[in-house]
């Protein structure tokens, strides 16, 4: 672990349970985060990794960046993607513990080239590779990471959990971040189910859970900020922005067989997110009934199922280059920068919390 890190306090580690569903305490008290994070959810987080890998054909990073070293996940729930990179890119580690082995002691290592970064203490996955790091932070607070540090900045499914009034901010912290010529790419799902055929109307279970979902939602977070992500980017001062939208069938309606491919395997986590995502936010933000919810998750697990309705959920996709040159900068010299802007604003008052 680095300097700026400090054992995990168990205040993280507090579950409560609400409609038989354990939710992080923290998360949940400071309108952080408001979806479950037990067994089941860790379950539904590796589904909808294995969707995403189908969508972009197992590339899991999109920029033009041929040889990573330090890689930023922002929001790693399971750790599925981190993971992934990490034995992509195993060379990162011996790369860099080797160009600070002169000047370990003014420089120590460190401890992983992929770092991933969620407000939940999830379980590091057994045969994790050595070079990834899962740290604990809310990243609705000023980054602690020093400037300039990182090749990519990976931000992933974050609209349910940054919030509303953050987003400008929250870029401006990825740039901060990155090194000159550095990348960002964002990945979000814009939970508002669609069909281009018109048979789903506004009175449609599918329709109603969207619109209830954004509604519960929208005290607290931006959910339709995935449609921003393009101008958030851009605002931020990010260059050679471009983005994608991408319809991800919700089962396996579609005649094209590498759509059809994806919608089977979406519908198990579609079916589990449905659930997942509504039982705090419908019960609490809409004083919904738990019999009330059961029964529209049901139906709009039909219509999702359905294939007269051809529903799906639009995926936003965006890259975006930190202006400047892309050439690396010697360890040493990242780190001088570091602690030579201790005490500025992005000084180390919070740390952030290692495994």
């Amino acid at each position: 672990s680095d300097h700026q890190t400090v054992p995990v306090d168990n205040t993280y580690r507090e579950v409560m349970v609400h409609n038989n569903r354990e939710f992080q305490r923290f998360a949940v008290e400071n309108s952080i985060y408001f979806a479950p994070v037990d067994e089941d959810e860790v379950e539904r987080l590796v589904y909808q990794h294995q969707v995403f890998n189908m969508i972009f054909e197992n590339r899991s990073i999109f920029p033009p960046i041929p040889r990573p070293r330090r890689i930023l996940e922002c929001g790693s729930g399971s750790g599925a993607w981190a993971i992934q990179v990490a034995e992509e890119f195993p060379e990162c580690e011996e790369r860099l513990l080797k160009s600070v082995a002169v000047s370990s002691k003014l420089f120590p290592p460190i401890a992983a080239s992929v770092i991933g970064i969620d407000i939940n203490p999830y379980p590091v996955p057994e045969h994790s590779p050595p070079n990834v790091d899962f740290q604990v932070d809310d990243l609705n607070s000023p980054s602690t990471f020093p400037s300039n540090y990182f090749d990519l900045v990976n931000s992933r499914m974050m609209a349910g959990g940054i919030h509303r009034n953050r987003w400008a901010n929250y870029m401006s912290d990825i740039l901060r971040v990155l090194r000159p010529g550095g990348w960002c790419q964002m990945v979000e799902i814009y939970f508002n189910a669609q069909s281009d055929n018109g048979t789903l109307t506004e009175n449609h279970a599918l329709r109603v859970w969207s619109q209830s979902y954004m509604q519960s939602l929208q005290p607290y977070k931006d959910p339709r900020a995935p449609l921003r992500l393009q101008s958030l980017m851009t605002q931020a001062g990010f260059v050679e922005v471009e983005s994608r939208l991408i319809p991800v069938p919700l089962s396996g309606w579609s005649t094209d067989p590498r759509e059809h491919q994806i919608g089977a395997a979406n519908r198990a986590n579609v079916h589990r997110l449905l659930s997942a995502l509504a039982i705090y936010p419908f019960s609490q933000g809409l004083n919904m009934s738990n019999t009330d919810i059961q029964l529209l998750v049901a139906q709009a697990r039909s219509e999702a199922d359905n294939p007269a309705f051809k529903a799906y959920f639009p995926v936003y996709v965006c890259i975006g280059r930190k202006p400047g040159s892309s050439k690396h900068r010697s360890h040493g010299e990242s780190h001088r920068s570091h602690h030579s802007s201790k005490g500025g604003r992005h000084g180390d008052s919070r740390k952030r919390a290692r495994h």
